[in-house]
């Protein structure tokens, strides 16, 4: 891999930054307290076309060259000054665009795809549910077949984005008996008479980026809402989490940027004994040991951000950028909340927050053991693809 970054990328890096420094800095601790989302600043963040990355330009989108390094490097710099706001990257693009454009018709696509780019629709995929996890094929939401299209039944919870979402991809059992080979995937309108939105307030972080629950009942959709072939979900989900677990590792290197870079000024700020605590080597440890792990996990990122836009199928480097981000961004924060001392534990400094937002990344699309257990299997030579 070059390691250097293109004047087009660097570019881009900045824009996201300066973006989020404009639009979503001056309101974000309100906004954390009220735990209040600005749908506004997607519809913003669609129209600088961070959404546009990889769909081609017929519909709306950019198709660029290095279409995941600049969507990664734009959602480190976006999670730098809100993890909550790097969420929408996902919603928006790595989840359904990366879905339809593998998998959708050319109607589906046509349809559905200007909206996601230009965030006027507000996205989302709704895979776990009140008994289903990590254990995605025992998902219970059904899809039965009628003459003229599907009727859908189940719940889902912890879906980012709900109670806004306008679209979303929904996984559902088409046939039950046939475990994993009986998931399909849908793009489902969530104005459809039958289902209801209802957010989750109680969380430990991310308060800006909403998250919830949705309740199908009875919902109609038409046969064109199926996405590929029926029983073909199984493949599409593990296809999707394969794009949206390197989004969730980007997100990761942006809190331990920050968590640095808070550790540090306040570092060189504080006085004890008589001068700064950034001269004691117990500090200067936990620094060193903090831009390192950043280091580490900010490579492993872009190094699979870069194999995807080889067109590298790189499943393994993507777990293990997904696992090694999260575990470095929990670190990081670890240790700036230390560093702070009792200050870190106050809303007073933002090391508390990112400390509470970092959580999330050892839990999302696929948790840490997940993660460890697809590294393992391919390790091992149990698993090639």
């Amino acid at each position: 891999m070059d390691f250097r970054i293109s004047d087009e990328l660097e570019s881009m890096r900045k824009m996201a930054y300066e973006f989020a420094v404009k639009n979503i800095k001056p309101t974000m601790e309100e906004d954390e307290k009220e735990h209040r989302f600005r749908p506004e600043i997607v519809k913003k963040m669609g129209d600088q076309g961070m959404f546009a990355c990889i769909a081609p330009e017929k519909y709306g989108g950019l198709a660029l060259p290095e279409a995941h390094l600049a969507a990664t490097l734009m959602t480190i710099e976006v999670a730098r000054i809100s993890p909550s706001y790097g969420l929408p990257f996902n919603l928006q693009m790595n989840g359904p665009q990366t879905v339809l454009l593998k998998y959708g018709t050319e109607e589906q696509r046509e349809k559905y795809l200007p909206g996601l780019i230009a965030g006027t629709l507000k996205g989302c995929f709704a895979i776990t549910e009140p008994n289903s996890g990590s254990d995605v094929a025992s998902m219970r939401t059904t899809a039965t077949e009628v003459d003229d299209g599907f009727i859908l039944n189940g719940t889902k919870t912890w879906i980012s984005g709900v109670p806004y979402v306008d679209v979303g991809i929904v996984y559902a059992m088409t046939d039950k008996a046939a475990k994993h080979k009986g998931m399909s995937a849908f793009i489902v309108d969530f104005k459809t008479p039958g289902i209801t939105q209802r957010a989750i307030e109680t969380k430990l972080g991310l308060y800006c980026a909403p998250t919830g629950e949705i309740f199908f009942e009875d919902v109609k959709i038409p046969k064109s809402a199926l996405i590929g072939q029926k029983g073909q979900g199984f493949e599409i989900c593990m296809y999707m989490l394969n794009f949206t677990r390197l989004s969730s590792a980007a997100r990761a290197v942006g809190v331990a940027q920050s968590c640095i870079e808070e550790a540090v000024k306040y570092s060189n700020e504080r006085e004890q004994f008589g001068q700064q605590i950034g001269k004691f080597q117990m500090i200067q440890e936990q620094i060193a040991r903090m831009y390192v792990e950043h280091e580490a996990a900010k490579l492993l990122v872009l190094r699979a951000a870069w194999q995807k836009d080889q067109g590298i199928n790189n499943t393994l480097e993507t777990s293990v950028a997904k696992y090694y981000a999260a575990e470095s961004a929990n670190f990081c924060a670890s240790e700036a909340v230390k560093i702070f001392g009792s200050y870190g534990f106050s809303s007073e400094y933002p090391v508390e927050r990112f400390l509470r937002d970092a959580k999330s990344y050892q839990i999302v699309e696929g948790t840490s053991n997940i993660q460890k257990m697809i590294i393992a299997q391919f390790v091992l030579g149990y698993r090639k693809v």
